[in-house]
């Protein structure tokens, strides 16, 4: 980065020099530099998702307090701030930090089974009140 800025006219060191009058600076670190990362993506930075088919569900009128408690986010298919499409979602994990990649990935799994067996209840017109997940 300096070989690439050699002056203090750059605007990386003039942000830099606001955060430092703040009492703030950027992470530095010897070996790996500037953390250029969204901390949200810091950890094992894994996020497993799973395209599913949710018509009902997603309806369904605590749809967000379920993915919410199982600890799930979703998305459209087509990536970020994409819409559903006939109620299909990618569905993934909402945590990065904090958890191993297993855990993660067990996440996924358990929830993503868990809503399909909502779905089919659902499809079937009976109550998933006894599936609700509790907070994890």
């Amino acid at each position: 980065l300096e070989q690439s800025c050699k002056n203090s006219n750059c605007l990386f060191f003039q942000i830099e020099d606001l955060f430092k009058n703040k009492g703030h600076s950027f992470m530095w670190n010897e070996h790996l530099g500037y953390v250029l990362t969204c901390p949200s993506n810091l950890g094992t930075g894994l996020r497993a998702g799973v395209h599913v088919k949710l018509p009902n569900l997603s309806k369904y009128r605590q749809f967000e307090e379920i993915l919410k408690r199982l600890r799930l986010q979703k998305r459209g298919t087509g990536g970020v701030d994409t819409a559903a499409v006939g109620g299909t979602f990618d569905i993934s994990n909402a945590d990065r930090l904090g958890f191993s990649e297993v855990e993660l990935v067990q996440m996924v799994v358990d929830g993503v089974k868990l809503m399909i067996e909502m779905e089919k209840r659902l499809e079937k017109g009976q109550s998933i009140d006894d599936l609700m997940p509790a907070q994890k």
